[in-house]
Parts: structure tokens; sequence; C-alpha cells
């Protein structure tokens, strides 16, 4: 059974999906405001100074926008990278935790076979009228449906 204070596929996966809806958010929130800085620039240099002026800020805005993009894209991939971190270490662990398990159910199967055969080789005669009440009885269910 998975332990309260270790993370879940589940967990993981909403986290990292949160993680993007954030990321684009902050994406689309950023693209909104360089838009409107641009614009505001725009608008003053068309009322204060020439073409030129213009140029330099708009390339300058660019080149903010790149970098703050290639900020975003560098955070998603930190991100991302850390999920799916989790997301393996908790596999491995629910991995380990299965094969321990099915460790256990063999060594108990094995060890309810090797009581059961003895107790067949003790007494064949009840051993052969269990077996005979079992196949009557799953014979009866059987025949009802």
């Amino acid at each position: 059974m998975a332990q309260s204070n270790n993370p879940t596929a589940d967990n993981l996966k909403k986290d990292a999906a949160a993680a993007g809806q954030q990321a684009k958010s902050d994406l689309r929130e950023g693209a909104s405001k360089i838009g409107s800085d641009i614009r505001d620039t725009a608008d003053k240099m068309a009322n204060n100074s020439g073409a030129e002026s213009l140029k330099d800020r708009g390339a300058e805005m660019a080149q903010n926008a790149r970098d703050t993009a290639q900020d975003y894209v560098e955070r998603a991939r930190e991100v991302g990278g850390e999920y799916a971190g989790r997301a393996k270490a908790e596999a491995e662990r629910l991995y380990q935790q299965g094969q321990q398990r099915a460790s256990e159910l063999t060594h108990y199967a094995e060890d309810r076979y090797d009581e059961v055969s003895e107790m067949v080789r003790r007494n064949p005669a009840q051993a052969l009228g269990i077996a005979a009440g079992v196949g009557f009885l799953v014979g009866l269910i059987l025949a009802r449906r």
C-alpha cells in the first residue's frame, strides 16, 4: 500500500499538469505585457522622435521578448525534469514494493501447498471425500446459472 507521505503517480501527473498550466499562463501574461509595452513605446516614439529611435527600441523589446521566452522555456524544462524524476522514483518504489509482495505471496503459497500436500498424504480418504463434496457444490452452483 502507498504511504501517505510519498507522492503517488496521480499526484505527480496533477502537479505536472498544474506546472504546465502555470507556465502557459506566465507566457501569455508576459507576451501580453510585452505587446502592451511595444504599443506604448511606439506611441511615445511616434509623438517624440523619429523612426530610427523607434527601430532601436523595437529591436530592444524584441530581444527582451526572446530572453523572457527563453527563461520560460528553461523553467518549464527544469520543472518537467523534476516531475519526471519524481515519477520515475515513485514508479521504481512501487515496482520494488510489488516485487516484495509477489515474493511474500509466493512463499506463502508454497507453505500452504506443502501443508495441504502433507495432509492429503496422511489422510487420503478424508481428502478424497472433501474433494468430492467441493466438486458436488461447485456443480450445483454452476447448474443453477
